[in-house]
């Protein structure tokens, strides 16, 4: 029985295409945190094997799921928000003073949160959207501009307890049970696997805005106005509008992030977040996401998180708790994947021409 080569060749091009850019670093992000996690678990072990250590990295990172989830938009789009780690810390700081000195609600403290999110993302995205101002200007103008609104709310740290607000300090402490992950200590004793509340706010962001980019027409639109501004403008795609609804949703998502990073922290401080914006940004690019614009998926973002959260682990576990190792560790593992996105997507647009 004969066989036509032209037909399976075809059939092989075909599937390659299929496997998009996006696609194709998003699966490079997980191979290598699915080695550099075993590679903890095989060789350092110390709590590793225990899921409860995975949760704890869920936990601690949280805000910053939604913060990079909310960058990976604005980047996807071909460009860039670096005030959302001091909108995280104005947020901290304007919700700690209004429950402590005001007296006031929970719910209350949300809305400012979003609001504050909500007002930096409107009015940072008409600048750079409408009246095409470059982005790193406007949000480093947004960085200086929180970090000073939060010194003048308070230079000092502000605290939440049971005592000066119980139904913060109670929401704080809510922990969501993970059935049949838990691990027995030494007394023989079931300690049952947890989150905090703040990672099923983050699962729940990260689904809506996967959704948003997979399968909805401003989606697309992210996509092919980072890809090439002219052609989606010629396509009959609003660039600035798609490009102002990105800020828009990356200035809620620092509002939400923020409030997760009060609920973890239960304080409000001028020096809460620092350097989340470029932590935002690394996970970002971990995740697959081009600093051009283009190319990037809210999963490979996730995956990118937990990536850089498990690195520094690893460098705290091998006993180098200096902070110029971690970030010798994580710039390097940037420049790798940058090295390894550069490389993968050269090869593949050789192969397509």
């Amino acid at each position: 029985m004969s066989v036509n080569t032209n037909v399976l060749g075809g059939n092989k091009l075909r599937r390659r295409a299929s496997l998009s850019d996006t696609n194709l670093l998003l699966i490079i992000t997980c191979i290598v945190f699915v080695a550099m996690y075993a590679s903890a678990v095989i060789f350092l072990k110390k709590g590793f094997l225990k899921p409860q250590m995975f949760f704890n990295i869920l936990n601690e990172n949280a805000s910053l799921i939604v913060l990079a989830c909310g960058m990976t938009l604005v980047m996807i789009t071909g460009g860039i928000d670096i005030s959302v780690g001091q909108v995280t810390s104005l947020v901290c700081m304007s919700c700690a003073v209004y429950l402590v000195n005001y007296h006031g609600s929970v719910l209350g403290s949300m809305l400012i949160a979003l609001g504050i999110g909500l007002a930096f993302g409107v009015v940072q995205g008409f600048l750079v959207a409408y009246l095409e101002f470059q982005p790193f200007i406007v949000t480093l103008a947004g960085l200086f501009f929180a970090k000073g609104l939060t010194t003048i709310i308070s230079s000092d740290r502000v605290s939440i307890t049971k005592d000066n607000c119980p139904a913060f300090d109670t929401l704080c402490k809510t922990e969501v049970v993970v059935p049949f992950l838990g691990s027995v200590n030494k007394k023989g004793i079931y300690i049952p696997a947890y989150v905090e509340i703040g990672v099923i706010v983050a699962i729940i962001v990260v689904i809506l805005l996967f959704c948003l980019l997979k399968w909805t027409k401003l989606g697309r639109n992210f996509y092919a106005v980072g890809g090439n501004n002219q052609s989606a403008n010629m396509l009959g795609i609003n660039v600035k509008r798609t490009k102002f609804i990105a800020h828009v949703l990356c200035g809620l998502c620092a509002g939400i992030g923020g409030y997760l990073f009060f609920l973890h922290a239960a304080s409000g401080s001028p020096l809460h977040a620092q350097g989340a914006e470029m932590n935002a940004i690394a996970s970002s690019i971990i995740g697959g996401t081009l600093l051009s614009g283009g190319v990037g998926n809210i999963a490979g973002t996730l995956v990118g998180v937990l990536s850089l959260a498990t690195i520094k682990n690893i460098v705290t576990s091998l006993g180098l708790e200096d902070a110029w190792w971690t970030n010798i560790t994580v710039g390097g593992m940037l420049c790798i994947f940058l090295l390894v996105q550069s490389i993968v997507l050269s090869r593949r647009h050789r192969q397509k021409k």
